[in-house]
């Protein structure tokens, strides 16, 4: 079973969630802004990828942040505290299985069809 994290009405979230749905692979959707996410969750993820590639700072909530805020973040710890404050920071979507993560950030067709070929 894959989950899916994101934000329901970010446009590449609902790319992932369609394409998955017209592919008729089952899911579950983990909406941040409804159900948070958990530090123990985020610690895992930065053992799979770097916290610099989780946090998003080219979205808006990051570039609403003030000069101080922004550059006070420079360590894992410093990120994961951030993004349990703020989850619309995590860059999305993140789908992953009983193994890890496997396809984070964005949504890319071709990406889709490779990793999802076997299910």
């Amino acid at each position: 079973m894959f989950t899916i994290y994101g934000i329901r009405n970010c446009n590449t979230v609902k790319k992932s969630v369609d394409w998955l749905n017209a592919n008729n692979i089952p899911f579950e959707f983990h909406d941040y802004k409804k159900s948070g996410i958990s530090k123990r969750k985020l610690e895992n993820w930065c053992k799979q990828i770097s916290w610099n590639l989780l946090l998003n700072q080219k979205g808006i909530t990051w570039r609403n942040l003030d000069a101080e805020r922004k550059t006070g973040i420079t360590d894992e710890t410093g990120a994961i505290e951030f993004m349990l404050e703020k989850t619309s920071v995590i860059k999305r979507p993140l789908i992953e299985n009983n193994e890890g993560l496997i396809v984070a950030f964005g949504f890319n067709e071709e990406e889709y069809e490779k990793v999802f070929a076997s299910t």
